[in-house]
């Protein structure tokens, strides 16, 4: 049983970090001073929770982009990285947001595509990992 929360970065700031220190510094070798940024504190973050297990996180920055989707690798292919996307467009209309962007890794660019997202612009490195730029207009 999976359940979704907004997650108070300052109360549960340990199981965002962890999540997101295990897949994007231990797995994708992106170097720590990069993955902890100034946006952190000032977005809203989703943490997803399976049983009594966070498993997965992601944010929405005050304007108005999604990023650091983490799913902990044994918990992939379950729908939870859909929940938080989800999850995160639902803040954004709350906010009355008409768009999201996000930066996409190139593996996970056909999943956002999915969910209804266009990529724009061209590919760029990011922590030394290949992204593209995708937007999603959020209908009401």
């Amino acid at each position: 049983m999976s359940k979704l929360i907004l997650a108070d970065y300052r109360r549960y700031r340990r199981p965002i970090l962890d999540i997101r220190k295990r897949v994007f510094i231990d797995e994708q070798q992106v170097p720590p001073a990069l993955e902890v940024d100034e946006l952190d504190p000032l977005s809203q973050h989703l943490l997803l929770f399976d049983n009594a297990n966070a498993v997965a996180t992601g944010r929405l920055t005050p304007n108005g982009q999604i990023g650091r989707i983490a799913v902990l690798k044994e918990a992939r292919g379950r729908g939870f990285g859909r929940q938080v996307i989800l999850g995160l467009e639902r803040l954004a209309q709350q906010q009355a947001f008409n768009e999201v962007v996000l930066g996409a890794q190139r593996p996970v660019i056909l999943f956002y595509e999915k969910l209804g997202y266009q990529a724009f612009g061209e590919f760029f490195m990011d922590a030394g990992i290949e992204h593209r730029m995708m937007r999603k207009i959020l209908h009401s």
